[in-house]
């Protein structure tokens, strides 16, 4: 338990002056990732191909963990620091009111707390002065009478004060008692070498820290707010303040649309470095996935049988984890991807491994790009499978660019709403679409917000099957953030024609291949859109009426792009048509697109 005079005397400045110390480290550690990440990787994908660049390459992978482990590390300490000044102030005022109110009454405050006062009564069997205690009253008195039995305000007083000063001294062992156990802890073993151990380490210093910090409530983060008040709340934030909001809730941080893509990026970042480590520590602890089928013990039919060892393994989370993992390394091999070809930087603006997984990764930095592509994937679409839907936007990335010389471009996998895992019987359903494209509309206001308005960027949006149908349930909502509508396979869009899209007829484009059975089956659950038309076969009407459309019909009103691709997953195949036509309209180039005949 702190003395009152230790309370009185502390400098809270020195707390924040060290606190701003370590702040500097934990920027300049963040820095520092960031050129290895953005400038060493790519200098040396750009330089170098040998095995001599492909063990540096792993050098600075492991640089570049070590200064985000810092990162944190020394955001926390700062966080933890600042805490504990914040909270202190509070006490140390109460005290120092407390302090003054005896010194103006000329009472007398002794070392443990107690309140000498002159007594204002005369009391034939108590000479001198009255003493008031710190904590209780005294056994002998009422408060506010003298030994006497008369009334003293003076004691009345004394009392008041040396309450105040217990309070304020119980107060302050409290704070100091929480943010002295996080201090404590928040240490690392000694050696380069971050471990995934320490990185889990670290992950638990940030949960004890939000339980201790009490002057940073997660409650003062936006919920359910709209982009432009997310950003209002950013805006109004100190430097300091933002940084310890990013150190202490990165997750709550990075999933904030309408906030800085930087910022949402060094978030997730901090996340998915943590996420990775805890994955890869489970999994370690189940050892390696045993074999799914062996032989029929019995002898019998069927031949072959679950083995009981790998159900034992999947029922212990090995399938899940597993799945986390191959989505946590995709994001990563993009990650150390930057400058392969030319391609820039990557911005991680959403991660979560709630359910099958979230991902949002940008090619370039969306806030400040002239062109900007949001691809929404399909049925299937998860963090597992995170890999092929960001191959699909480097790809346009490459092609788009290629059409945008002197322009930026940033191309965005939102990997963002609950996709359909089976064609049937959950892609059959629209209630998908319905969950999703609120998400969906909140990430593209997001984009807009940070931007700076909605003619700050040319914006496309892909949906690709059942993507497209979340895609047009959201632009229905006539909220969709966008100036154009790519779609590829697209079952249908819960709308009968383009016009009825948000973004208007002139900039709905289509995609389909000759032998994409979804268009024909999307009809089939009814996830195209009605209107009165007449249906036609080579130019011969056989089916009029009140008919669904799907966006690869020519009575839609789209325009129907050339394809040279085959299947439902061949779109963004490398040198195809059909790639070079979804980069034209991505790069406002569309002249050079080629429609369907």
């Amino acid at each position: 338990m702190p003395t009152w005079q230790q309370l009185r005397d502390v400098k809270l400045s020195e707390f924040t002056e060290a606190a701003g110390g370590w702040g500097k480290v934990s920027s300049r550690a963040n820095a520092a990732k960031d050129r290895v990440d953005n400038e060493m990787h790519a200098r040396l994908h750009e330089t170098q191909q040998s095995k001599t660049a492909e063990g540096a390459v792993a050098d600075i992978a492991r640089l570049s963990r070590n200064y985000q482990y810092l990162h944190t590390e020394c955001g926390l300490i700062r966080t933890a620091l600042d805490g504990l000044a914040t909270e202190l102030a509070a006490p140390q005022k109460k005290l120092q009111q407390a302090l003054e109110d005896a010194e103006n009454l000329k009472f007398t405050v002794e070392a443990d707390g107690s309140v000498k006062y002159p007594v204002t009564v005369t009391v034939p069997y108590a000479p001198g002065p009255g003493v008031a205690k710190p904590s209780t009253p005294s056994p002998f008195l009422l408060p506010g009478k003298s030994e006497g039995g008369g009334t003293d305000p003076n004691k009345a007083k004394a009392d008041d004060i040396a309450a105040r000063i217990s309070g304020a001294v119980r107060d302050a062992a409290e704070i100091d008692g929480r943010y002295a156990g996080v201090l404590r802890r928040l240490k690392s073993p000694a050696g380069l070498a971050v471990t995934d151990e320490m990185l889990v380490d670290a992950a638990a210093d940030t949960k004890d820290l939000q339980k201790n910090a009490k002057f940073l409530p997660e409650s003062g983060i936006p919920k359910g707010k709209s982009p432009a008040e997310n950003k209002k709340w950013w805006d109004h934030l100190s430097q300091e303040e933002r940084d310890e909001y990013t150190t202490l809730f990165p997750e709550r941080v990075g999933a904030l649309d309408g906030l800085p893509s930087p910022v949402r990026d060094d978030a997730n970042r901090m996340v998915l470095a943590e996420t990775h480590a805890q994955v890869q520590l489970d999994l370690n602890k189940l050892g390696p996935e045993p074999q799914k089928q062996i032989a029929n013990p019995n002898g019998s039919y069927p031949v072959s049988v679950v083995n009981p060892g790998w159900t034992a393994w999947d029922n212990a989370g090995g399938s899940r984890l597993t799945a986390q993992l191959k989505g946590i390394n995709a994001i990563e091999k993009r990650f150390a991807d930057t400058g392969v070809e030319g391609l820039p930087e990557a911005y991680l603006l959403g991660f979560d491994t709630q359910g099958n997984g979230h991902a949002i990764v940008a090619n370039g930095n969306p806030d400040t790009a002239q062109h900007t592509a949001v691809y929404v994937p399909g049925t299937k679409s998860k963090l597992e499978g995170a890999s092929g839907d960001i191959n699909r936007m480097t790809s346009v990335w490459r092609e788009s660019q290629g059409m945008a010389p002197g322009q930026s471009v940033s191309t965005i996998t939102w990997i963002g709403y609950d996709a359909p895992q089976s064609i049937v019987p959950e892609a059959m359903e629209k209630s998908w679409a319905h969950d999703g494209s609120p998400k969906l509309n909140q990430f593209l206001d997001g984009l807009q917000t940070t931007q700076g308005g909605a003619d700050k960027s040319h914006t496309t949006v892909i949906g690709h099957s059942y993507g497209s149908t979340v895609v047009g349930d959201a632009s229905n909502r006539g909220e969709l953030a966008a100036d154009d509508i790519v779609v590829a396979g697209s079952p249908g869009m819960l709308a009968g024609d383009a016009g009825d899209l948000d973004v208007g007829k002139k900039h709905v484009w289509s995609e389909a291949t000759g032998d994409d059975l979804v268009p024909a089956g999307g009809k089939v659950a009814g996830l195209g859109g009605y209107k009165w038309g007449i249906e036609k076969w080579h130019g011969i009407p056989f089916n009029a009426g009140y008919i669904q459309y799907v966006p690869s019909d020519e009575a839609f009103g789209a325009h129907r792009m050339q394809t040279d691709t085959s299947g439902h997953s061949g779109y963004w195949d490398s040198g195809s048509v059909s790639l070079h036509n979804q980069a034209a309209v991505v790069a406002g180039q569309y002249d050079q697109v080629k429609e369907a005949d």
